[in-house]
């Protein structure tokens, strides 16, 4: 089983507001990106918020830790509910390729571009607590490299919405 998992726990700053609410032909990108995780996922989680369109879950070990804290509490999670993998993506992975699991499979594997996007085994949660208990880097690369990940490409340009003006490039292209 896979839970699917939105990291959505992030302070925006380069957006200047709350990013994950940030509408799309009238769909938030947190929404989007749960639609996208639904469709290979027995159950999607969002995490690093308090209301979102899923079940939500507070980072771990505590807030502020990036998208490393929000893919523990998933693991953590998922581990404790009898899943065996974690599919998770960024609140602006709202496009991905059709082939994302093909891709990513056999976990553990990430985008090349975009690792916060992987498919990662819930054995693979003793790594991830280690290192955010650790002095190390606190990188998705860093714990990919730990983990043993496989690092793919997307086969699509998946687009990284840092700006609004981003989003706006994102909107006329649609």
């Amino acid at each position: 089983m896979i839970l699917g998992a939105v990291l959505a726990g992030g302070r925006s700053s380069r957006f200047g507001s709350d990013k994950a609410l940030a509408e799309l032909d009238g769909h938030s990108l947190l929404a989007l990106a749960v639609d996208a995780l639904s469709g290979w996922c027995e159950h999607v989680v969002v995490t690093g918020r308090e209301t979102a369109p899923a079940p939500t879950l507070p980072d771990w070990p505590r807030a502020d830790m990036g998208p490393l804290g929000g893919l523990a509490a998933a693991m953590r999670h998922a581990q404790d509910e009898g899943y065996d993998h974690v599919l998770s993506c960024s609140v602006d992975a709202a496009f991905l390729p059709d082939d994302l699991l093909e891709r990513l499979g056999p976990a553990p594997a990430c985008l090349a571009a975009q690792p916060v996007i992987g498919l990662w085994p819930t054995s693979a949660t003793a790594v991830l607590e280690a290192l955010l208990h650790s002095e190390d880097r606190h990188s998705m690369r860093r714990f990919a490299d730990l983990a043993g990940a496989r690092l793919v490409e997307a086969g699509i340009a998946i687009p990284n919405v840092n700006t609004p003006e981003d989003l706006a490039a994102l909107a006329r292209k649609g």
